[in-house]
């Protein structure tokens, strides 16, 4: 769908809240290839509308996007639990800016995009609405099926599932690009006492290869195994690895290259000043949206 101004009004509408509608259905999809494919069925209801009976476009666009979306992750539950090993969200390379609006960058992190995915798709779409786009409850009723009050109640239950398994306090984005900056220095100097000054105690990681690439088929939880399985599985390839510092979902995290490929990209949580959690995607299928040349700007 080209960007250029057009005189066509569906066009016209449809490209001016873009944006929006893809970061809705990534939040609700936890895939950037999804997404898309919502959007271009978001767009083939869109033309077939009669725009003098829209009141508003904007709401209109974003209850069909709800609703492809919706469609969309009930039939991916399958897939999902049959997928080989960790599965983390697609990875987005995003511009800085992101990192400002805070209240979008951590909805879109890797640690809360996990605990949107223990939530059923409805209240995910509600949450995300809600919570993220500040949607009126009417409109998402429309857009998911349900009367007012049932939303309201779907809302406050998954409100209360989310905090109850967010992070306690949401680094900063300055205290996550200090805390990245230290672990990329520990990585590179390959000493285990390094990585371990970085890491909190408990400090968890989740890798995804995708049955592609090597990953732990678990979480590795510790700071002690986690270095363990990290400098085990790279010393062999120390010298042809380099990190690249980066923006992926609104927050710091590191581009992993091998021989000049991208091999990986690590996303983290900050806690206290350590790093808490350690998100690693490897699987070559999700990686395509970092190797963009233009990061995105959601909003």
């Amino acid at each position: 769908m080209s960007a250029n101004p057009t005189t066509d009004p569906a066009t016209d509408a449809f490209v001016a809240h873009r944006n929006l509608l893809f970061t809705v259905a990534y939040e609700m999809l936890g895939s950037a290839v999804d997404a898309e494919d919502v959007l271009q069925e978001t767009w083939l209801h869109w033309v077939k509308v009669d725009l003098e009976h829209v009141r508003d476009q904007r709401a209109y666009l974003v209850r069909i996007t709800t609703r492809q979306a919706l469609n969309r992750l009930r039939s991916m539950k399958r897939s999902r639990e049959a997928y080989v090993g960790q599965w983390l969200p697609e990875p987005l390379l995003t511009t800085p800016d992101v990192a400002e609006d805070v209240e979008l960058a951590e909805s879109m992190s890797m640690a809360m995009m996990l605990v949107l995915e223990s939530l059923s798709p409805t209240e995910r779409a509600v949450f995300v609405l809600r919570e993220v786009f500040d949607v009126g409850y009417d409109e998402i009723a429309e857009a998911v099926g349900k009367s007012t009050p049932a939303v309201r109640q779907i809302a406050h239950r998954a409100r209360r599932h989310v905090d109850a398994r967010r992070p306690r306090r949401p680094a900063s984005p300055s205290e996550a690009r200090a805390a990245l900056e230290s672990f990329q220095r520990a990585l590179e100097s390959g000493n285990p006492q390094d990585l371990l000054d970085v890491l909190a105690p408990e400090v968890v990681l989740l890798s995804d290869g995708g049955g592609i690439k090597r990953a732990a088929l678990r979480p590795v939880i510790g700071a002690e195994k986690i270095v363990r399985f990290y400098l085990g599985g790279t010393a062999r390839f120390a010298a042809a690895i380099t990190c690249e510092p980066t923006v992926v979902n609104g927050s710091p995290a590191l581009a992993v290259h091998r021989d000049g490929e991208l091999d990986g990209v690590i996303a983290v949580r900050v806690e206290e000043g350590l790093v808490s959690g350690l998100y690693v995607v490897r699987n070559p299928e999700k990686l395509t949206r970092v190797t963009a040349e233009t990061p995105l700007s959601l909003r």
